[in-house]
């Protein structure tokens, strides 16, 4: 009893320091996304915060820092950790190796690399050593990520099953899933206890390989191991494998089960369902389970609401894409310019140009500025229908408003290369000096394709340029032969 009143006057006594000047009203991750998601409006309310100098407890920061990672937003969660550590919060080693990869996903890995190095010994554990090796893995460095590894063996700092699923994670994505096996019997050498993802990347290299017997037998293995239940995602990783099989009634099979395992109701996995349903051209199952999302969480974001439209779309059920659209936009307590480009981009699909603007407008209006995806949706439409005035221009806005995460929103290969094939069997030098002078902003080398076009539009035109044998050098260029005799026959000193 003694306890329980010293634990309840410990909680009455954080209630009332919350009540004071000193800590903000709410905590910390919900005054950050008071205002919704999206980039701009976390960034504000941060510096807000940290402008007013008021204090927040360690758990607040550490679960804000968790929302704004899931979310992708990872400069304001590097800002908020550095700020944080600066004002006297004493950092775990799991925080440090949580730091460590924002710096990575932040700065770079030289940076990561830097401050990895900075640490006291006693902060060189499994926990920071596997953060570098998993980011490593991320930016695909494959053979830092094997010496990593073989320095984290010799140092026998006790394997767990995370380095090894960053290892078999990326040899998954730079298409060498053949080297997974080995890995799964090395864990099982050294008695390293798999977790549900461990099965999970195992299962999708086996598909990769269109070994779909190989699959079911992980499956088999799995539940006749009993030490790692089969999850929700067990099976949504199941079913997918099978919908991209084109095995629709496998697929179903596993999504039944899929729904069986989300006793607990995780927002994450009705989100899948949905998705993996509509995989399946499932309409009636993507509606059943979204009215379960809806009874299961009343106040549903944002997110979950651009996961039904993007499907409903998918499914060419337009009228349905637009009744959930009116359903959010009615009850919405930020309007959300990503669920609107949803709809903005099924109008230009089936050229309904006029729909698109119209919704790109209200959304304005509703306090949701365009963003980098609305410019690129408007762009693709004008490029297929003709008006590349007018798509270069929705580039120009592009390049100019960035990605919400602050960093650079860069055309693909294929619309670059789409622009300047135009510019080229037009004879228009014009156009494409003024589009190259766009994307420089954007990119800091164009490029040897790029130029080698420019130079093809020089010649088509019967234009010559005195300087482009400078430029070519000055960008650092090595021209085809091809290009090399092209250059000469424009190149007018």
């Amino acid at each position: 009893m003694a306890s329980f009143i010293q634990k309840f006057s410990l909680k009455t006594k954080n209630i009332g320091k919350r009540a004071t000047k000193k800590y903000l009203e709410d905590a910390l991750y919900k005054n950050l996304f008071k205002e919704g998601g999206e980039e701009n409006h976390v960034r504000k309310n941060l510096n807000q915060f940290l402008k007013s100098h008021k204090s927040a407890y360690k758990w607040e920061v550490g679960k804000s820092l968790k929302v704004l990672r899931q979310r992708k937003l990872y400069a304001p969660a590097l800002k908020l950790s550095e700020t944080m550590e600066k004002r006297g919060m004493n950092k775990t080693i799991s925080d440090q190796a949580i730091h460590l990869d924002l710096v990575a996903k932040s700065k770079g890995i030289e940076a990561a690399e830097t401050y990895f190095s900075d640490l006291p010994e006693a902060s060189k554990n499994l926990l920071t050593y596997s953060a570098l090796l998993n980011c490593y893995c991320k930016e695909l460095m494959t053979e830092k990520a094997e010496a990593l590894m073989e320095k984290m063996k010799e140092l026998n700092l006790g394997l767990s099953s995370m380095p090894y699923n960053s290892l078999m994670t990326l040899y998954s994505k730079t298409g060498h899933p053949e080297k997974i096996p080995a890995i799964i019997q090395e864990m099982k050498a050294y008695d390293v206890m798999p977790d549900s993802y461990t099965y999970n990347v195992w299962m999708r290299a086996l598909s990769s390989m269109n070994d779909i017997s190989g699959v079911e037998r992980v499956i088999d293995e799995m539940k006749r191991d009993g030490r790692v239940a089969d999850d929700w995602t067990t099976y949504s990783n199941l079913a997918s494998i099978y919908a991209d099989a084109g095995l629709t009634d496998k697929a179903v099979k596993a999504l039944k089960e899929l729904e069986k395992k989300n006793a607990c109701r995780n927002v994450t996995a009705y989100q899948f369902l949905i998705t993996l349903y509509g995989r399946v051209g499932n309409l009636l199952e993507v509606y059943r389970v979204w009215r379960s999302l809806r009874l299961a969480f009343p106040g549903t974001a944002n997110i979950n609401y651009l996961n039904m439209i993007q499907v409903l779309v998918n499914l060419n059920d337009l009228p349905g894409a637009e009744k959930c659209f009116k359903e959010w936009e009615s009850g919405c307590p930020t309007y959300d310019i990503r669920v609107a480009n949803v709809l903005i981009g099924a109008y230009t699909k089936q050229g309904s140009l006029e729909k698109a603007e119209e919704l790109k407008e209200r959304a304005r209006r509703s306090g949701a500025k365009p963003n980098a995806k609305t410019w690129e949706i408007f762009g693709d439409y004008y490029l297929q229908n003709g008006d590349i005035k007018s798509a270069v221009d929705c580039v120009d806005k592009a390049i100019s408003t960035g990605r919400g995460d602050g960093g650079k929103w860069v055309p693909s290969s294929a619309i670059v290369r789409k622009f300047m094939s135009h510019f080229e069997q037009n004879k228009d030098v014009d156009g494409a000096e003024h589009f190259m002078e766009i994307l420089k902003k954007a990119k800091d080398e164009l490029g040897v394709d790029i130029f080698e076009s420019l130079i093809r539009t020089y010649v088509a035109s019967g234009k010559t340029s005195p300087i482009m044998r400078r430029r070519i050098k000055m960008e650092n260029i090595e021209l085809s032969e091809e290009g090399k005799r092209l250059l000469d026959s424009i190149s007018v000193e």
